[in-house]
């Protein structure tokens, strides 16, 4: 366990599902963890699983499908460059001339360095699930997850500057 945090729960599974509002358009949905901050509680991420709508195979054209979990809000999906994100996935799929199609999968959580203690810690009350797919989509599209994590209680001064890093990021 991380210097400063005492763990106060065994091993969490959260499942979460987003659909975009439209075809194309960006949408993020709130996970609320009810965690106690007059505790000093968090939440330390070990793992997480993404799973997207493939995009639409529609002829000539690349289409594509992107999602992420976040710590904190966004107005764009982002991904793994950006200091909020914890983890990003797409797919992006290209018809060739009608007769062919090339997919291609990316995902930042599919396999995590062996080396690290947590992917990240949950300093706030929730996450959030983003997703956008190609305005050309017949139907919106979706995204599911799942964060593997525990509960723990941080001494005050980690527990500040987990909350500051987190809502500045």
């Amino acid at each position: 366990m991380v210097k400063g945090l005492k763990e106060t729960s065994s091993l969490i599974n959260i499942s979460a599902f987003v659909q975009e509002t439209a075809a194309g358009a960006f949408t993020s949905q709130k996970v609320d963890l009810q965690l106690n901050p007059l505790d000093n509680e968090v939440f330390v991420v070990y793992g997480i699983d993404i799973d997207l709508e493939a995009p639409d195979l529609i002829a000539n054209q690349v289409t594509l499908c992107t999602g992420s979990i976040s710590t904190t809000a966004r107005t764009s999906v982002g991904g793994i460059s950006s200091n909020n994100v914890l983890a990003a996935a797409r797919i992006e799929t290209q018809d060739v001339g009608g007769t062919s199609a090339v997919t291609n999968e990316y995902s930042s959580d599919s396999a995590p360095a062996s080396q690290l203690e947590y992917l990240g810690i949950i300093a706030t009350n929730d996450f959030f699930l983003n997703i956008l797919g190609s305005a050309a989509h017949a139907n919106a599209k979706s995204m599911s997850a799942r964060v593997y994590g525990i509960r723990a209680r941080a001494d005050a001064s980690v527990y500040a500057a987990l909350v500051q890093s987190e809502v500045l990021s």
